[in-house]
């Protein structure tokens, strides 16, 4: 998965230029010709979204937005490649868009799989686990 990765500062620059979503449409064809973008999608800033935090046992709701926060997550793509070297080169090709700060982040971050839960989880549960996976209930 890689983020995009933003300050609630950030948040307030709005919706992408015309140029720079063009860009990114851009940099996406590629992804997709590549074969490796298996989803991506921006996010509304964090004024339209809420924090659930659990607390020594305790649960709360944070209604956004988290202007508070030092980085927050701005969109994804969810990509398959072959190692994350691969990720790497992929990501430093995104367009940069100047309007949001000297500084802008992609992380990524590898998906665990079933197998590497093999070392501590029965293999019964692993099983069922990659059940709900296959069904999309997961």
């Amino acid at each position: 998965m890689v983020m995009t990765k933003g300050t609630g500062a950030d948040e307030s620059q709005g919706q992408p230029s015309q140029e720079m979503f063009e860009k990114m449409q851009a940099y996406n064809e590629q992804l997709v010709k590549a074969g490796i973008l298996l989803a991506g999608e921006g996010l509304k800033p964090s004024d339209a979204g809420a924090q659930v935090v659990f607390t020594a046992g305790e649960t709360s709701v944070v209604d956004g937005p988290f202007t508070e926060s030092k980085e927050i997550i701005a969109g994804y793509w969810i990509w398959e490649v072959s190692s994350l070297a691969e990720a790497v080169e992929w990501a430093r090709r995104c367009p940069f868009d100047p309007r949001y700060g000297a500084t802008q982040i992609l992380e990524i971050r590898p998906f665990f799989d079933m197998a590497d839960f093999a070392e501590v989880v029965d293999s019964q549960t692993l099983a069922k686990g990659q059940e709900l996976i296959e069904r999309g209930d997961a």
